[in-house]
């Protein structure tokens, strides 16, 4: 398959490229800022995702059998401070696809969050729950969600995931690597222990994605994530144990508001029975980290 990749070069879309790259596939990569590392790519192209005449242009020169969307804003903070880019990207970027998707006749996929939900729920999420997003970032990962069910109603894929864990190409933007960053410079990170998440690995992802693209008998919106539920601090106390660094390296502390949902969890029904890739636990995420030097405690 042709595939087009946006945010190639984020932690998810470069597992997303590795996979697809050892299925076979022809993977056009397209990034912002930082070139993609992933071998085997077909092209790699610098494309300002804001730009809707560029990526246009590339993509019916391409004309590909499938549209992989996973180029956003994630940071809540950074869509906070810049909400005109965060709509041009989070949301006027979406559509594009969609539109471009449908005219091309393309399979989308679409990547969302679990954000577009308040947690107050003490029952997982269903797919089919009602979202009511507490902050900006989660109101526009809401708004491309329906931009893209409405602008590609025939063949669409939209996936919401949890907070993501694995190796970046940076090495700077998961939650491990911010942490153990954070303890190299001095600090001692604060970590939520009433915010809990159903954390899974980038790569898990990935191929849930990949299954995805490939399984044109399957289109929705679906939920994904791991097998465990934990708080960000027990999250970081299971990572300074992995790389074997002092547990009293980290603080837990409460969230001050309801800005951050207290409770994140989904139910994978349907999508879990029609996969062959299946959720993983916390401790199979752990196993994929690039290990470090241990801290002197």
């Amino acid at each position: 398959m042709k595939i087009l990749l946006t945010g190639s070069s984020g932690l998810l879309g470069h597992a997303y490229a590795q996979a697809a790259v050892r299925r076979g596939h022809s993977v056009t990569a397209l990034y912002n800022q930082n070139r993609p590392i992933a071998d085997g790519l077909a092209r790699t192209i610098q494309l300002d995702a804001s730009q809707p005449d560029e990526l246009t242009n590339i993509a019916i020169e391409l004309w590909p059998d499938a549209i992989v969307n996973c180029a956003a804003i994630s940071n809540p903070a950074s869509v906070e401070a810049d909400a005109k880019k965060a709509e041009k990207i989070n949301v006027a970027l979406p559509r594009l696809l969609a539109q471009l998707s449908t005219h091309l006749g393309a399979r989308l996929l679409h990547v969302s969050t679990d954000m577009v939900f308040d947690g107050q729920s003490e029952q997982p999420y269903r797919s089919t729950d009602m979202p009511a997003p507490t902050n900006l970032y989660g109101q526009t990962k809401l708004m491309a969600e329906r931009e893209v069910l409405e602008h590609n109603p025939e063949d669409p894929v939209v996936l919401r995931i949890p907070i993501l864990m694995g190796n970046s190409p940076g090495g700077q933007r998961s939650l491990h690597e911010k942490m153990i960053a954070a303890i190299q410079a001095g600090e001692k990170p604060k970590l939520f222990c009433d915010e809990m998440r159903q954390p899974c690995s980038a790569s898990n992802v990935a191929e849930v994605l990949l299954e995805l693209t490939e399984r044109r008998d399957l289109h929705g919106l679906f939920h994904w994530a791991g097998s465990e539920t934990l708080s960000r601090f027990e999250m970081g106390q299971r990572i300074l144990k992995h790389f074997g660094l002092p547990l009293d390296a980290i603080e837990s502390t409460c969230r001050d508001d309801d800005s951050r949902p207290a409770r994140l969890t989904f139910n994978l029904n349907p999508i879990v029975s029609n996969l062959k890739t299946k959720p993983i636990d916390f401790e199979a995420q752990l196993d994929e980290l690039t290990r470090i030097e241990p801290l002197n405690a």
